[in-house]
């Protein structure tokens, strides 16, 4: 019994059962090139270095990577020579562990396995620095090949600092150009660039290009506003930059200066909004986090990383109150932006329908050239526009004609393009010429108005404003017009249909004419209405959680379109009161065609 008790507390200490195999293991766990050239400079950061020259080359049928620096150099033994033995044989002991406290300093190396991730580039690698003989020395190692040998390496100068060769290269590592390892280090390393200052220098002479590793810079709104991140194992430093939502957009996780993750929302913990938005670029550091050794772009869940999520929760906060905002303006200027397309579209409606059916709402628009065509074709002016006044201040008027001068003639339409006249009345039209940016053009024009087909009389045919007569007889008559600005012409036409029919006097809505009303967005979701118009306050009230409008929101175009068309089912439901149903449906394919053929 006693036996039996005394074999079931048997313990011990864990041990290698093969070294070499756990060499090997150790040594593929790093599974990415660029991370294992960023290992090797890092090396180089960690020795002080103040310029890092990394050379893409082939030598003798052979292809490269060089890696040399200007910093320490391997840590010396007690005859002042490269400690080399002690890398080679101390595999996860690192020489930086027997340096003091303050020397330790800015230094990310642990792990004692950076070099090894040579396997992960090439079949052998070379390690080169001096003695304080001032004689070099070298390393070399073969991948898959438990021994080493320390050679002296004759050199009529000794260089100060390491070298690094990788060589050759394995056959899939051959395309990793210089260009790519510039952008990787300038993510990978970018805080350790700046707070260093190091310079790396990436030389590539197979593609004869030669690279400066300049760290990332990030674009967007720097958020100043976030408070300290301190936690129980250290402080976490944040650099966000808040940006429009794109795919590409994300935060980084670094320790020590150092990119373990490139995008932090790849974590389960952080799927959630403000790092999974696509709405911030930067980095996050927390510099007390545990790395797995093999790949080091790995976090340990422990105690260390579960203080990193508790603490950045005041941030994440802070955060998505920014998204939001941004959301808010951003849905404020694009109803900005749709009410001016709006405004346009309707303005160019405006000049193509008759004035006397379509002389309920006005636009503002100091530019507005419908306004004055209506004015000088003496129709009346909608809403509550006035004449504008000949007395005023000279300098103003001198200035706002300065700017507004139009250019030369670029395009011309007819007001009213599409109307309908009585048998044997007479119907004013206008040309209404224009410059590129839509001004009104006045200066050396000449007009030439003719039939081109159907029945009718033309008047004053050589004039801004022509007179059209209809005959006895119903049809479609269609007009023709052309403006000549020295050797410039433009051309348009014009749609007006004879009838013999009564023409009914159009109801009105009885209230004043208070201009095109603005919109605002209501969401109810799950009603069935789409939109209303409140007279109190001239506003057309839209539901953004109607699935038309969900579905319109796909894109700015139909979103667009969408708006446009409840415009006009309100204008025409408001203005037109007690009119039969297939006469507002006939308005409102009639005021839908001209105005969406404008909307931009």
């Amino acid at each position: 019994m006693k036996a039996k008790q005394a074999r079931s507390r048997q313990g011990g200490k864990l041990r290698i059962g093969d070294d070499w195999n756990a060499i090997t293991i150790i040594a593929l766990s790093q599974q990415s090139p660029l991370k294992a050239v960023a290992e090797l400079v890092e090396n180089s950061i960690d020795a002080r270095a103040g310029s890092i020259v990394i050379t893409r080359g082939k030598e003798r049928g052979q292809h490269y990577l060089r890696i040399r620096d200007d910093g320490a150099g391997i840590p010396r033994d007690d005859a002042g020579l490269p400690d080399f033995q002690y890398v080679a044989t101390h595999i996860c002991d690192s020489l930086k562990r027997r340096l003091k406290q303050e020397d330790r300093a800015g230094i990310q190396g642990e792990f004692g396995i950076g070099l090894l991730s040579f396997w992960t580039l090439g079949e052998g690698l070379v390690l080169t620095s001096a003695g304080a003989d001032n004689r070099t020395y070298e390393m070399r190692m073969g991948k898959g090949d438990p021994r080493y040998t320390i050679t002296e390496r004759r050199r009529l100068f000794p260089e100060k600092g390491t070298e690094v060769v990788v060589q050759p290269l394995l056959a899939g590592i051959r395309n990793l150009s210089g260009e790519k390892i510039q952008w990787y280090l300038a993510s990978e390393l970018r805080d350790r660039i700046k707070r260093t200052g190091v310079r790396i220098e990436v030389i590539d002479r197979q593609a004869r290009t030669q690279h400066v590793v300049v760290p990332r810079e990030f674009s967007g709104r720097l958020m100043h506003q976030i408070p300290p991140v301190n936690t129980e194992w250290g402080e976490v430093y944040l650099e966000l930059y808040l940006n429009d939502p794109q795919p590409e957009n994300h935060a980084d996780l670094y320790r020590h200066g150092t990119r373990v993750l490139e995008d932090i929302a790849s974590m389960d913990a952080f799927q959630r909004a403000p790092w999974n938005s696509g709405c911030f670029q930067g980095i996050v550091d927390a510099p007390f986090l545990t790395l797995t050794p093999g790949t080091r772009s790995g976090i340990l869940r422990d105690e260390q990383f579960d203080a990193l999520c508790r603490a950045l929760e005041p941030a994440e906060a802070l955060l998505n109150e920014a998204i939001d905002e941004q959301k808010r303006a951003a849905e404020e200027q694009a109803s900005k932006e749709i009410l001016r397309s709006i405004h346009r579209a309707f303005r160019e409606a405006l000049l193509a329908l008759p004035a006397e059916e379509y002389d309920w709402f006005q636009i503002a628009d100091g530019r507005d050239d419908g306004r004055h065509a209506r004015q000088r074709a003496g129709f009346p002016l909608a809403g509550h526009e006035e004449p504008e006044s000949e007395t005023g201040d000279d300098e103003v008027v001198h200035q706002r004609e300065f700017f507004d001068f139009p250019g030369p003639l670029f395009s011309a339409v007819i007001s009213p393009a599409s109307c309908t006249v009585p048998v044997g009345e007479t119907k004013n039209l206008r040309a209404v010429p224009r410059d590129r940016k839509r001004r009104l053009v006045e200066e050396d024009l000449e007009y030439a108005w003719e039939i081109l087909e159907g029945g009718g009389e033309l008047s004053d045919s050589g004039s801004e404003i022509a007179a059209f007569r209809a005959p006895e007889e119903p049809g479609l008559t269609r007009l023709g017009l052309l403006v000549r600005q020295r050797e410039i012409e433009c051309r348009a036409e014009a749609l007006v249909t004879v009838t013999d029919a009564l023409m009914p006097d159009l109801p009105k809505s009885s209230r004043g004419r208070q201009g095109l009303p603005a919109y605002t967005f209501e969401r109810a979701p799950g009603e069935l209405w789409r939109s209303r118009y409140e007279e109190a306050r001239n506003l057309i009230v839209i539901n953004n959680a109607h699935r038309d409008f969900v579905y319109a929101s796909r894109s700015r175009a139909l979103k667009l379109r969408y708006i446009c068309r409840l415009y006009v089912k309100e204008l025409v439901h408001s203005n037109f009161p007690g009119l039969p149903a297939e006469r507002l449906l006939e308005r409102m394919v009639e005021l839908s065609l001209y105005t969406e053929e404008h909307l931009k």
